[in-house]
């Protein structure tokens, strides 16, 4: 793995979903640090590609599906064919829909589907390709953003979203046990809300009061705090915290 100790100069990332929101603020933070950050979008070619010229060039614009099943693998290959060498992936594109258990069943199991696929099933594919990778070049590092809604459950209508989070820090355990030895280590991090377009959706429909009443400190995090921690997590000083679940919640759920 590049980068010295307490530093990630020279490393290179693949970070998913970072044209915006919190995949665009640790894209800002890893350039900053000095890394090389290959920026995956699935649709807004415009907005890669200014974060791209706003953190000077250093890394390049990948884009992939993932909310099809190929997507991921085909994501990979580009992103080995641009760099070679992959020191770090940060999983960290997702979706939240809405489904009533009251829907129609056709409309229930394509909801979950569609959620599991980009959440879950996506993640789990670029981590597989990432040991592979990561067993051959001599050790990498994994970061996936689940989410508070994984760790304490959500509300009813958005069930699928709190279920692939929750098998998505169970993923991050599970390759923290089994690829430690190869030099790979897994860590996830669980937002509570963060001021994204997510949250600015469920805001509007909703209010803020919902969105924050049980959370002690009354605030939303911002995403550039989710940077700055998955920038301190890909330090290569810190792979003891392999395996661990980091909650950025405001204290809405304390374990």
């Amino acid at each position: 793995m590049s980068g010295t100790g307490k530093s990630i100069e020279g490393m290179t990332v693949l970070v998913t979903g970072a044209s915006r929101g919190i995949g665009a603020a640790i894209a800002d933070r890893l350039a900053a640090e000095g890394a090389q950050v290959l920026i995956h979008f699935g649709r807004d070619r415009q907005s890669a590609g200014a974060l791209l010229t706003r953190i000077g060039g250093k890394g390049a614009v990948l884009q992939a599906d993932l909310s099809s099943a190929e997507g991921p693998f085909e994501l990979w290959k580009r992103a080995e064919a641009a760099v070679g060498r992959i020191d770090a992936l940060v999983n960290n594109a997702g979706i939240r829909t809405e489904i009533s258990v009251d829907a129609d069943p056709a409309d229930w199991k394509a909801a979950w589907q569609r959620e599991f696929q980009v959440n879950l099933f996506a993640a789990a594919d670029l981590c597989k390709e990432a040991i592979l990778h990561f067993k051959a070049k001599g050790g990498g590092r994994i970061i996936n953003i689940a989410s508070r809604a994984g760790q304490r459950g959500y509300a009813a209508d958005a069930m699928p979203y709190g279920a692939s989070k929750g098998a998505l820090v169970n993923l991050t355990k599970s390759i923290a046990r089994s690829f430690g030895p190869d030099g790979i280590t897994a860590i996830a991090v669980a937002p509570g809300w963060v001021r994204t377009d997510m949250a600015d959706d469920f805001v509007a429909k909703h209010g803020k009061l919902a969105a924050v009443a049980d959370i002690p400190i009354g605030e939303m995090a911002e995403p550039e705090e989710i940077g700055e921690l998955v920038a301190f997590l890909l330090r290569p000083s810190q792979a003891s915290l392999n395996g661990a679940t980091l909650d950025v919640n405001g204290g809405s759920y304390i374990r």
